[in-house]
């Protein structure tokens, strides 16, 4: 299973988010449901990287599935509707699968 944790402050904004394990849907490289949620995260790294310059830190360790990213202060605007927008696509994924392959959860 893939757990996807996103951090937030007691006030709601986001600190960071987690990615870790593999979703086991399928055999690897034709398991669509770890696809789609590593082509999520990838995709907002990048994009709040090259697009908005947020200030971050990204951890990643391919064998076992794990991604973090840590935000180096508050988020500008257009990063809050990024990583809304990812928090949309994989709760649709967790949604669509069930949780015993992708699972949404928040931390304060």
């Amino acid at each position: 299973m893939t757990t996807i944790t996103f951090h937030k402050t007691k006030s709601g904004e986001y600190t960071g988010f987690t990615c870790s394990g593999h979703a086991g849907f399928d055999d690897y490289g034709k398991d669509i449901v770890c696809a789609s949620i590593s082509v999520l995260i990838i995709n907002t790294i990048n994009s709040l990287d090259e697009i908005v310059h947020e200030r971050m830190s990204v951890k990643t360790d391919e064998q076992s599935g794990y991604i973090a990213c840590e935000f180096k202060g508050p988020l500008k605007e257009g990063s809050k509707v990024l990583v809304d927008s990812l928090v949309l696509g994989i709760s649709q994924i967790a949604k669509q699968y069930g949780e015993e392959y992708c699972k949404l959860e928040f931390e304060v």
